[in-house]
């Protein structure tokens, strides 16, 4: 595939924004002004960014508990992510929700999911949805690697093979599920192969690069639109961080960490806007600083909000408003 000039200051914008937000996020955890679970998309970026230039802004994005990174990506504003990771009321899921659970039904984002592959038979479920009211429209699920050895995720694939549903399976495999290595959990360590079982077609991405990203969700999408059925994609990452704000990530050489960082997507991606002469180095330093002017805006914004109010507690839980068996 060729590139355009706007594709690569997309996937550049978007990988700094995402870049920026998550260390701040990771600055204010220490602070405490964040708590409870935060786990960071810091070396995953690329992922994020080569997909949205990949799909329409009516296709449906699910995934697990790693999630500010898509939300942004899909358009939630950096204050509405950052205000959830506050608890505050303006947050994206009201303050309720939290870093694990950023939801944006206008930008067709459906969690940030904290059960360990729950996300994969309800990313089955949307492309359902949408082959049943007979849209043109995909649904993108994605995981971890870890989530791959539970029993949801198999039974999804069987049912999503045998109806040829519009679904896009997406492991991102960043080599670690929590602390524990691919190869301590299976004796299949290319991910991707597991497809094989279903007669899915399945791929193995490098998820490093924004354009090897593109191409391979550009093609899933294409066949599903065609009522080709669902791919899984293996696409392979690194987290430059712990698997959480409090995992120190001990399990892992620093060679292997800085072999990783040595093909950082934004740097790579930079360098090649430089060479392209798609912009100057001028003009990408005043975007990163627009963008960590946004990144502050969004703490001042989270932080001067207030907190969602007692009566909302069972609000969001039950569809009806006055569900009788709520007493309070």
């Amino acid at each position: 595939m060729k590139f355009t000039k706007e594709q690569y200051l997309n996937w550049y914008r978007t990988m700094l924004l995402v870049r920026r937000f998550e260390e701040k996020s990771a600055q204010l955890y220490g602070q405490q002004k964040i708590k409870g679970f935060c786990h960071l998309y810091i070396g995953q970026e690329a992922i994020v960014a080569g997909m949205m230039t990949a799909i329409t802004p009516d296709d449906k994005v699910i995934t697990a508990y790693r999630d500010h990174a898509h939300a942004l990506a899909m358009g939630m504003s950096a204050d509405s992510v950052m205000a959830e990771l506050f608890g505050k009321a303006t947050g994206c899921s009201g303050g309720k929700g939290g870093s694990m659970h950023m939801f944006s039904k206008e930008k067709n984002f459906f969690g940030g999911h904290g059960i360990v592959g729950a996300q994969i038979p309800l990313g089955a479920g949307m492309a359902l949805a949408e082959q049943y009211q007979g849209t043109s429209n995909v649904s993108l699920t994605f995981f971890g690697d870890g989530a791959v050895r539970q029993g949801a995720l198999h039974e999804a694939f069987n049912m999503a093979m045998l109806w040829k549903l519009p679904a896009i399976f997406i492991c991102e495999n960043n080599e670690y599920a929590m602390g524990t290595s691919v190869a301590r959990t299976t004796n299949v360590l290319d991910i991707y192969k597991i497809g094989a079982a279903y007669d899915m077609p399945s791929f193995q991405v490098d998820g490093m690069k924004c354009e090897t990203v593109h191409e391979a969700i550009a093609e899933a999408a294409e066949r599903a639109r065609k009522g080709e059925g669902p791919t899984l994609l293996e696409i392979k990452t690194y987290r430059y961080r712990g698997h959480s704000m409090s995992d120190p990530a001990k399990y892992r050489t620093k060679d292997e960490l800085e072999a990783y960082k040595g093909k950082d997507p934004i740097e790579t991606t930079k360098a090649s806007i430089l060479k392209k002469k798609y912009a100057t180095e001028a003009e990408l330093e005043a975007m990163e600083d627009a963008i960590v002017a946004n990144v502050n805006a969004s703490v001042e914004f989270a932080e001067s909000s207030p907190y969602p109010d007692a009566s909302e507690l069972y609000k969001d839980v039950y569809v009806e408003d006055n569900y009788p068996f709520i007493q309070d």
